[in-house]
């Protein structure tokens, strides 16, 4: 990386290219409520972004305070190199990112009218009116008031009025949720992680007997449930494994390490110390660093890592014998 020089700001566009802000980016008076900030390369912002338009060209970047736009946030399709968002990012109108040369990383929740995010980390939420990605990891859920469009993505839950998905879509929690049908292209599978045993997959230890990924059977799996008041009447779609997850509770007494592995991801850097889930399959330490899980998320998304499939057989006797 080039030596970064420090540069304040008082333009009315601003252009940052091997710079560095030690503080933020903020208007201080009427006519910086308009201001565009473009990131040509190699940048570092260690406060807060207010921009009406924020453009990366390229990376390495890294924005250490919250960001907003009135207009867009938008990466370059041809982008490389390193994009880090530290804190939540949020935009009146869209953020955008078809890139899928540099590594995008956002770090807690995503909040705007359109999001489109292409081979991108969400260590948060993501609450839109209209959301598409394709190829991401999302821990948190995926919150949109119009429409979805999943596209080979690992999410913690969704629920939207209108979802469509495409190829492999896996999710970390038991259920999601939409108003009309789920629609589904051709060759497109549903999974559930909920029961895989991410822990053992992240240590590269044996799975657990009782764990694996659910393919879920949209029909069988859908769950309607009616709400009605005075004025309306609304149907909630539910795609839920909470049946399996009760079954599997009831059977095994030893949790998956799960919800450390997540938990982890999803609080990051505002935890004060870096926990491990004791040794992997060499022996080391498992350290649960945001860097070792997103690489994690993203080769389970490959399919580079086999998650044993769940089997569902058990019997009433097992249950009885196991609490005599």
């Amino acid at each position: 990386m080039a030596e970064l020089k420090e540069i304040r700001i008082n333009e009315k566009a601003i252009q940052l290219k091997d710079n560095i802000v030690r503080g933020s980016i903020l208007p201080e008076k009427i006519s910086e409520l308009t201001r565009n900030v473009t990131v040509v390369e190699n940048s570092i912002i260690e406060g807060p972004v207010f921009a009406q338009k924020l453009e990366i060209q390229s990376g390495d970047l890294e924005i250490k305070g919250s960001v907003f736009t009135q207009i867009e946030l938008y990466i370059n399709s041809d982008a490389k190199g390193i994009i880090t968002f530290r804190h939540s990012v949020g935009s009146a109108d869209s953020i955008v990112s078809r890139t899928r040369g540099c590594q995008l990383t956002f770090h807690s929740d995503i909040n705007a009218k359109n999001v489109t995010l292409h081979n991108a980390f969400v260590a948060g939420s993501i609450y839109a009116d209209n959301i598409e990605l394709e190829d991401c990891i999302v821990i948190g859920g995926v919150f949109s008031t119009q429409n979805l469009d999943l596209s080979n993505c690992i999410v913690g839950t969704f629920n939207a009025p209108s979802v469509r998905i495409s190829q492999n879509v896996s999710l970390l929690l038991p259920s999601a949720f939409s108003i009309e049908p789920l629609q589904m292209e051709p060759d497109t599978h549903l999974f559930n992680l909920s029961l895989a045993d991410l822990g053992a997959l992240f240590k590269g230890t044996e799975q657990a007997p009782s764990s694996g990924v659910i393919e879920m059977n949209v029909m069988a799996d859908e769950v309607k449930t009616s709400l009605v008041n005075e004025v309306t009447q609304k149907t909630i779609r539910s795609y839920t494994v909470v049946g399996k997850v009760l079954a599997v509770d009831l059977l095994d007494t030893d949790k998956f390490q799960n919800h450390f592995l997540l938990a982890a991801a999803g609080l990051g850097e505002q935890m004060l110390k870096t926990y491990d889930l004791g040794p992997d399959k060499n022996g080391n330490s498992a350290v649960l660093s945001f860097d070792r899980i997103r690489a994690f998320f993203f080769d389970l998304l490959a399919g580079k890592l086999n998650v044993k499939k769940m089997d569902g057989s058990f019997s009433i006797s097992q249950f009885a014998e196991k609490y005599k």
